[in-house]
């Protein structure tokens, strides 16, 4: 059990650690296209980001994937800025397929951060047999903690969008326009070549 809950605390603490908000960073373009009675899709964006992120982390951790760690810090603003960017170019669309894309993105950009991740889990579990059940655990506690996040960002966006009665196009285009110049800020303190 103490195992469980080592693992579990590191994978809630990933997503919760302010100096590293490039994860809360990605939470918030994704998420905050949904309205909250839309927690079902929430829910589904949540466990696919931790789908993707876990299938990379294992990936790497069982050594069959190997990729230099500067080109994937690069990347991870970039998935940040690309779902941001969508999110303004399609605020206008249909917004069922603009959640679909962040669906989408959930699992494709969950593995690019995973990566980011899998030199640290690689050095956590070591040598260890056994790595699949501490990277279950590790996943539990990112699905736990990014459920939180994501909770909080629908309800702050459902108590402003009914305080100010501001349009929801407003909502997304501000908080998307915010992370993209904070993502684009990350990639140029990040650029590797």
């Amino acid at each position: 059990m103490d195992d469980f809950t080592l693992y579990f605390k590191m994978g809630f603490h990933h997503v919760l650690d302010f100096s590293a908000y490039d994860h809360i960073l990605f939470l918030i373009v994704l998420a905050v296209v949904f309205k909250f009675n839309q927690w079902k899709k929430v829910l589904w964006l949540v466990t696919l980001f931790t789908i993707g992120h876990s299938i990379t982390l294992a990936l790497s951790a069982f050594e069959i994937i190997k990729i230099n760690v500067n080109v994937i810090e690069f990347l991870i603003p970039l998935t940040i800025f690309i779902t941001g960017l969508v999110n303004i170019i399609t605020i206008y669309k249909t917004s069922k397929r603009n959640e679909n894309i962040n669906l989408l993105f959930g699992l494709f950009f969950g593995l690019i951060h995973g990566l980011g991740f899998s030199n640290y889990f690689k050095m956590m579990v070591g040598r260890e047999e056994d790595k699949l059940f501490p990277l279950v655990e590790f996943a539990l506690g990112i699905e736990a903690a990014q459920i939180i996040i994501v909770l909080g960002i629908l309800s702050i966006g459902a108590l402003i969008l009914s305080i100010k009665k501001i349009k929801r196009e407003y909502w997304i285009l501000i908080n998307s326009s915010i992370v993209i110049l904070i993502s684009i800020k990350m990639m140029f303190e990040r650029i590797f070549w």
